[in-house]
Parts: C-alpha cells; structure tokens; sequence
C-alpha cells in the first residue's frame, strides 16, 4: 500500500500537539508545514524538547541540535489552575483555550479539566484578574517524558474539533449579519413615524433612566470589587517574588482579545493607575453575577 503522508505530515505526528504557540506559529500544523518547506527550524518546540528535536532530527535526517531558547525552555508539563476566589467569569480564558480544556459560563465560576489540559498557557494572558496560574504536574519529567503519543493524538483531535466549531460559529455569525443587512436594505421607509416616536416616548424613557443608572452603578461596584481582589492578590505575589506568566510572544489572535478587554475596560472608565488589567465582560455577555458576596466568586 502507498504511503501518502507528505513530509508536513510526519512532522506533525511528532510534534506534541499543545498548540500552545510557543514555536511562533499559531497551532502544530502550521508548524510542521513551516519546518517542511524550510521556513522555520526544527528545534522550536520547547513541550517536545530534546526528545522531540531528536524525533525531528531523525526524519530529517538532520543532526541533533540544543532547543532555540527564543521559543522557551524545556520544563515539566504545567496544568491551568483557576483561583475560584478572583475568577470573575469573563470566560477570555476559554476562548483562549486552543483544546476546550475549560467549562464554564459568563457570570460562573470557571473550571479547567484537568486530564484535557496540555500546559500551553495561552489561558493566562487574557485572563482580566490574573486568576490563573500554571502548576507543575510531572515532576521533574518534562518534554516528551511528560507527555504521551496517546495524550497528543486526543489533544490533536480536541483542537480540530475546536477549530471546526469556531468556523461553524463564525459562517453563522457572518450569515446572520448579512440576513440583518438585507433586512434593513428592504425595509420600507418610515422616516416621518420614526422622527415623532421619540416625542410620545419621552416619558417613559425619562422614568427608566434612574433605573438603568443604578444597573451601570452596580455593574461598576461589583468590578471594581473584582478589581481589589486581584490588586491584593498580585501584591501579594508581587511579595513572594511571583508574577503574571507567559506574558511574551503570545499569538496575535490571543493579543486581540487582551487590546478588547483593556479597551473596553477604558470605555467602563476603569484605567487607572494600576496595572490590573481588563476586568469587565465582553460587551456581549451578561454583567458579573449580581446574587453573589463580591469576597467570592
């Protein structure tokens, strides 16, 4: 039987499949397709280490050389903690998280399930409050030897399968907005109805105002009680010596949703002096819960 898998192929199967971006592309894929045509090296995938530059090497038929420390650096394979305490539910981790490792909901708790997580970080950037960390699950094993054949190939499929429904959401979005268009194109005109409905309206409208100021107010109170918790939590790991991880190199899709949050944090007139970061909630999603104690998320 023939053997149809392009060399980009085979590299993939070696790659450990994190997704996690650290080789300067934005998955595995493109990866092993950049180091078949040339484009990028072989020693640029810190999860696989030395045992994966080796692996490569050999189907390259190329020698063994030390990992490109630009990329990062061989460690034990890390898990996504959330601190349930801080977790606003803004749900920026999730739509990070490159294999649907993390369950959750705008308003909840998120949780990160631990035997889908791969390590990458990419959780942590985006994340308003600062409220994840990466703990070391493998003890003094890194590289290949914390990781599986069996764990990448699940991962591999976990990320198709998140990609296929990002385009799926994405076509219905799109479809849906062009429906909208259309809509409003055929539309008859009614300029001169519209122009003398505010002034029938106007009452009510004045009455509803007070009650939307007291919602803005509130969503106001309960972020900027996030916001506390996170400033003490940061000076506190700023007094152990801790910080912010994986803060370098992240992928422009990743960075997209950072510049969105800070930027709607500034419309919400929360850019103060400190270095908190974004905290409220997409503008399409629900405020922070309002029947909870702001201790306590």
């Amino acid at each position: 039987m023939t053997d149809v898998k392009t060399l980009a192929d085979r590299i993939e199967d070696l790659l450990p499949q994190t997704q996690c971006t650290k080789c300067g592309y934005p998955a595995c894929r493109p990866y092993a397709e950049a180091v078949a045509s040339g484009k990028a090296n072989y020693n640029q995938c810190p999860p696989g280490g030395a045992e994966g530059i080796a692996r490569l090497a050999a189907l390259l038929g190329k020698p063994v050389i030390p990992l490109n420390s630009a990329n990062g650096v061989e460690r034990p394979r890390p898990l996504a903690v959330i601190d349930e305490q801080v977790c606003i539910g803004c749900t920026l981790c999730m739509q990070a998280c490159p294999v649907d490792a993390i369950v959750g909901a705008p308003k909840q708790m998120h949780t990160v399930i631990a035997e889908l997580c791969t390590g990458c970080d990419l959780c942590v950037p985006p994340c308003p409050v600062d409220c994840i960390a990466m703990l070391p699950v493998t003890g003094e094993a890194s590289g290949w030897n914390a990781w599986s054949q069996s764990q990448a190939d699940a991962a591999r499929a976990r990320h198709d399968r998140h990609e296929t429904r990002i385009a799926r959401e994405r076509d219905a979005a799109e479809a849906r907005a062009a429906a909208r268009r259309a809509a409003s194109a055929s539309a008859p005109a009614t300029a001169p109805a519209a122009v003398q409905a505010p002034a029938a309206t106007a009452p009510s409208d004045t009455s509803a105002s007070p009650l939307a100021d007291d919602a803005e107010a509130k969503k106001r109170a309960i972020i900027q009680a996030a916001l506390e918790r996170a400033r003490k939590k940061k000076e506190d790991m700023v007094a152990k010596g801790e910080g912010p991880l994986n803060t370098e190199n992240v992928s422009a899709d990743v960075q997209a949703q950072i510049d969105a949050a800070e930027a709607r944090r500034r419309r919400l007139g929360l850019a103060g002096g400190d270095d908190t970061g974004g905290s409220e909630q997409p503008s399409d999603e629900p405020n922070p819960p309002s029947n909870s104690p702001p201790t306590a998320r």
